[in-house]
This record gives C-alpha cells, sequence and structure tokens, in this order.
C-alpha cells in the first residue's frame, strides 16, 4: 500500500492516552518509508514518457519541482476497463507496435486506489474529531482532540501531495495506450494490410513516360532550385498553371464535399501544442513530424484534423446537432523527419503542401457506417478523376495512436512507377474526444417525468462523441497523379473534366512555345 511517509510533530507525544488507538495508527501511518523509496514504478514515472511508436498521445511535461514530471493536460481515460481487460489491451499494444508500458499503468493506477482509500480514511478521521470538539470538553480532552487534529491536518496534507503526484504519473504513462482495434483489421505490419476495392487500370502507354519533376519543369510548372535556395530541401514555387490547378483541386473538392451536408471551414494554421496532443500527436517525441515555435507552447500544423478536432473542446454537444461534419482547407507542415529517396523526390513528400481534410462528430452507434461515408466520398472524388487506385484497411502495424480503424487509398503514378498514398480515412472512436473533452447527452427515449427536480439536466449523464477524419484532397500528390497519369505524347497534360470550371475551361497544359 502506497503510503505518506512524513512524520508527526514532537507535541504529539503529549496526546492523552484516551485517543492513543488513534494516535498510534495515524502516527504508524505517517512513519512508513516513503512510496518514492519503496515503488520501482513510481520511480520509472518520474522520467519522460517513452513516444510512443506510431505518434501516440503522450501528455507534454510540465514544469515541476523535484524532478516530478505534470501533464499539461488530463485525459478522461477509463482506468477500470482498462484493468478489468488486461490482457485485451496488452495484445493490442503489442500488434500495433506501441511503446506504451501497460504493467506500470496498472501498479500505479492499484496504488492510486489505494492511496486514495487512505486519503478518504484520513478525511473522515478528520471530520470525526472535529465533531467531538462541537460540545463541551474537558480542557484536557479538547487540547488532545486539538493536537490529534494537527496531527491528521498534517497526515492529510502529505498523503494529498503524493496523490496529486501518482495521478500526474498515472496520466502520463496511461496516455501513451493506443486506442482499441476494430476486431476485422488485419493484425501485422503494413505489408499484412489488406486490398478493399480496386479501381481503374493502369493506363498503357505507347511512348515513353516522364515523371512529374520533368513534365513539369518542361511545362514550367515548378521551381525546386530557387525553393531550396530560400527555404531548404523539400519545398518548391508552384508556377503557371499548377496555381490553376492547386486552386482548382481545392475548390472542386470543397464544392463536391460540402453537397454531402459538410461545412465548409478555413481553420488557423499555428494551435497550442496541448491541442495537438490531444488529438494524438507528439510534438516532442524524437523524429517528430510536427514544427514547434520556439519559446511558445504552439505549433504549426500538419494537418486541419488538428483544428478541427478542437473547434469544439471542452464542450456538451447537442444531441439533435449530431453529426456535425467538416470539410477543412488549411496548409499543412510537416518536418518529415527520416523521409529520404528516390521514392520521395519531387511533389511526392514536402514540407508545406495545401489539404482539404474532412472531419465529423458524431454518436458512438454510428461512427462504423460514417467511416464508410468517408471513405465512400474519398473514392467518388478520384473515380471522378479518372485515376486508378485500390483502396486499403491498414494492418494494426501502420495505425497511429488513436485510430480505431484506418482506409488508405493508394493512386498509381506511373513516372514514379509505383501506387503513391494520396488519401486517409480513420475512425478515431472516443480517442481524441476523451482528451480534448468533447461530450453529447443523449436525447431521452421517453420524456422526463413532470415531477423531475428543477435544474437537473434532461436525458441522463453525458457520452463522449466519436470522431473520424479522412483527406479530401492533398494538393501535391494529386498534382503527381494527374500530371503523370494523364501526360501526352507532345508533353501536354489533359485536366481531368471535373476540374476544368475551376480552370477557368482550361482543358490541357501545353508545353511553353521556346
Amino acid at each position: 500500500m502506497l503510503t505518506c511517509g512524513r512524520f508527526l510533530s514532537s507535541s504529539a507525544a503529549t496526546t492523552t492516552a484516551s485517543f492513543s488507538p488513534l494516535r498510534t495508527l495515524t502516527r504508524s501511518l505517517l512513519r512508513r518509508p516513503h512510496p518514492r523509496l519503496l515503488s520501482s514504478a513510481s520511480a520509472a514515472a518520474t522520467t519522460a514518457v517513452e513516444p510512443d511508436t506510431k505518434g501516440g498521445g503522450g501528455g507534454g511535461a510540465g514544469g515541476g519541482g523535484g524532478g516530478v514530471v505534470r501533464p499539461q493536460w488530463k485525459a478522461a481515460i477509463d482506468f477500470k476497463w482498462i484493468r478489468d481487460n488486461r490482457d485485451a489491451v496488452a495484445d493490442n499494444i503489442r500488434s500495433r507496435n506501441s511503446a506504451a508500458n501497460l504493467d506500470l499503468v496498472l501498479e500505479l493506477y492499484d496504488q492510486y486506489l489505494a492511496l486514495q482509500k487512505e486519503v478518504e480514511w484520513l478525511r473522515a478521521e478528520r471530520n470525526a474529531v472535529a465533531n467531538k470538539m462541537k460540545g463541551k470538553l474537558d480542557p484536557s480532552v479538547r487540547q488532545a482532540l486539538v493536537e490529534e487534529g494537527k496531527n491528521l491536518k498534517e497526515a492529510l496534507i502529505g498523503l494529498e501531495e503524493d496523490l496529486v503526484e501518482l495521478t500526474d504519473k498515472l496520466q502520463l504513462e496511461a496516455q501513451s495506450i493506443p486506442n482499441a482495434t476494430h476486431p476485422d483489421v488485419p493484425v501485422g505490419s503494413e505489408e499484412s494490410s489488406v486490398v478493399r476495392k480496386e479501381v481503374g487500370s493502369q493506363r498503357s502507354f505507347n511512348f515513353t513516360i516522364k515523371d512529374h519533376l520533368q513534365l513539369g519543369k518542361e511545362l514550367d510548372l515548378f521551381d525546386f532550385d530557387a525553393a531550396a535556395e530560400v527555404s531548404g530541401s523539400k519545398f518548391y514555387y508552384l508556377k503557371n498553371e499548377a496555381v490553376l490547378l492547386d486552386m482548382a483541386l481545392i475548390n472542386w473538392a470543397i464544392s463536391e464535399v460540402s453537397k454531402k451536408g459538410f461545412t465548409p471551414l478555413i481553420t488557423p494554421e499555428i494551435v497550442r501544442s496541448s491541442v495537438v496532443e490531444k488529438c494524438g500527436f507528439q510534438p516532442r517525441a524524437q523524429n517528430t513530424q510536427v514544427y514547434s515555435i520556439e519559446n511558445s507552447d504552439q505549433c504549426l500544423i500538419g494537418t486541419a484534423e488538428i483544428p478541427v478536432g478542437g473547434i469544439h473542446m471542452d464542450s456538451i454537444l447537442l444531441d439533435s446537432a449530431l453529426p456535425l461534419k467538416y470539410v477543412a482547407y488549411s496548409h499543412c507542415f510537416r518536418t518529415e523527419a527520416g523521409a529520404a529517396g528516390a521514392a520521395t523526390r519531387g511533389l511526392y513528400r514536402v514540407h508545406q503542401f495545401s489539404k482539404v481534410e474532412m472531419f465529423i462528430f458524431c454518436r458512438p452507434e454510428e461512427s462504423d457506417k460514417w467511416h464508410e461515408e468517408l471513405i465512400t466520398i474519398e473514392e467518388d472524388l478520384y473515380a471522378s478523376l479518372g485515376l486508378h487506385f485500390k483502396t486499403l484497411d491498414m494492418a494494426t502495424g501502420d495505425l497511429g495512436a488513436p485510430a480505431y480503424r484506418k482506409f488508405d487509398i493508394e493512386a498509381w503514378m506511373p513516372g514514379l512507377e509505383r501506387y503513391g498514398e494520396i488519401s486517409s480515412a480513420s475512425n478515431c472512436t472516443d480517442y481524441q474526444s476523451r482528451r480534448l473533452g468533447i461530450r453529447y447527452r443523449p436525447t431521452p427515449s421517453e420524456p422526463p417525468p413532470t415531477d423531475a427536480k428543477k435544474g437537473k439536466a434532461a436525458g441522463g449523464p453525458t457520452q463522449f462523441v466519436h470522431t473520424l477524419n479522412a483527406t479530401a484532397v492533398a494538393v501535391p500528390r494529386l498534382i503527381v497523379c494527374i500530371l503523370e497519369n494523364f501526360q501526352q505524347d507532345d508533353g501536354s497534360i489533359v485536366i481531368p473534366e471535373p476540374l476544368r470550371p475551376f480552370m477557368g475551361g482550361l482543358e490541357v497544359l501545353s508545353p511553353k512555345s521556346k
């Protein structure tokens, strides 16, 4: 049992014999060795949380004396469920290659429950002593009660401090546990992912094809060299018709998705690091994909999922308003740490790009349905452009910490001679909402009784919403697809028909005359 290691003051020796059982118990409680000297779990938890290998949402470390690591925020984690489903949680952590330490979390949780009981016991004893002092008492008895009250207060302060510290450690460790996994998700590494659907076929060319870099150079669409001088590698200038194509893809995607009942948004592109963490990303982890702003608590967003996820943070949503569906445009910024090689050249993997993101807040029982709706929207968008692609049910080893299930779409890129990911759609269930504090109160199936207490909230307890996100358009990769798939033998590019109204009727990108 985890206890406080503080001692009573020397004045405790004057307590009268009539209260010796309470005195003895209190003093023995306080004289036990300090838990930080006893518990390996407590000692281990004072260090920084090991980052999840897939970018799981561990809380950031705040300041604290004595080496204590404090979470910047707290998630509403169901520790009892984790304890009751220990084997399933352990299997899930293993299959997702997570670095979460379940044994440590459960050890800390057991210690937390034990310490909480001791705190409650001391509070009850303190109240009992206070009640005894209300009547007329012999001065010696009153003095003994006063002394006992002081001892109990001192003991309680110590235990409450330890309880706060233990709660912080428990939070930090538990925040690295990934979401549960849909039972149909294939188990294994990315190679174990299963193809759900394939649309179209690889186009046959009767001429030597070019990749998007060569096409872009001949059509004067990009300038990577100047951008490298100005900003560094993996930056670029879009020029001429590439600018029109970028804007056409954005406007087309927002227009099409809005028809499905999604509310358009343009989001902030700088957010608090705590919001990034609550969404399941780690701005401070090694090889992080997140750009943090020095000397601030802010980051550049890597996806509009983050600011849209935070738009209803710490709110109780109306049941009648669900689902809330957003289609958001933003620039995205990613460090792309560890990315290198010919497969990432050109526009395929860059530090800054435009993207249109879909996001849904919904009732828990509806999230699987909306996940299917999101992937259908994506498939319809790309099919209408005439792309050849396949949809995959991604394996456990490729799931980020927030995702319960994730579908990826990979399109054929003939110039790169491979399929490349152009979008994903994830059901995050209540992983993000428990961290962001987003709930709703279900509408009661029956009207509340007429004698219900005034002011009492109708509809019963609140529940956490489920969140889902999906890419409508990641602009650079779709530009790669369009240039490489629709190139002609004269070096021109045929613009997909759905985009032409958004490019002023332009049908073909032709090489510039010399």
